[in-house]
């Protein structure tokens, strides 16, 4: 199963339709929305995907949650808030927008995803357990825009920059 990790977009509608378009070509089976979309626009250009969406709300988006809740349930797609705990592929996994959040929660799954640094972050512990954080999405840092796939049968990741 490829899962698609997508963190901080910030209503960058231009480059959100972008993400839709990588992991549509990808293939990926589901995609997670780490935090920070901020707007339900983003939420809209989301539905787009060919995989269904997941994901927890980020420290930007309290702003906007009645219009954040509103247009996932329209669109059928799982926001929460952090942690999110999934099973997929017989994989644990702990969804969470910012790290701190994370605490011992990264040690009792196979994989931890996280955004809110707007940096890419791959770290192995020493059992195989991933963290995993894409990098940001919202042209904060020109030329560093990416998203993660995560494949969860091997737990290798690769980068779609853009």
């Amino acid at each position: 199963m490829k899962l698609g990790v997508v963190s901080d977009t910030h209503n960058h509608l231009a480059n959100v339709a972008r993400i839709v378009e990588l992991f549509n070509r990808a293939g990926v089976d589901r995609v997670i929305h780490t935090g920070d979309i901020t707007q339900a626009a983003t939420l809209e250009l989301l539905a787009r995907l060919d995989a269904p969406l997941a994901g927890v709300y980020g420290n930007n988006d309290a702003g906007e949650r009645a219009s954040l809740e509103a247009a996932a349930a329209h669109w059928r797609i799982e926001l929460a808030d952090p942690p999110l705990v999934l099973h997929l592929a017989e994989r644990r996994i702990v969804v969470v927008h910012d790290p701190r959040d994370l605490g011992g929660r990264a040690d009792d799954h196979d994989v931890a995803l996280h955004g809110h640094t707007h940096r890419h972050v791959e770290e192995r512990r020493g059992d195989g357990r991933l963290v995993f954080n894409p990098g940001e999405c919202a042209g904060h840092l020109p030329g560093w825009n990416a998203v993660g796939i995560v494949d969860l049968a091997t737990l290798e990741t690769e980068l779609l920059r853009f």
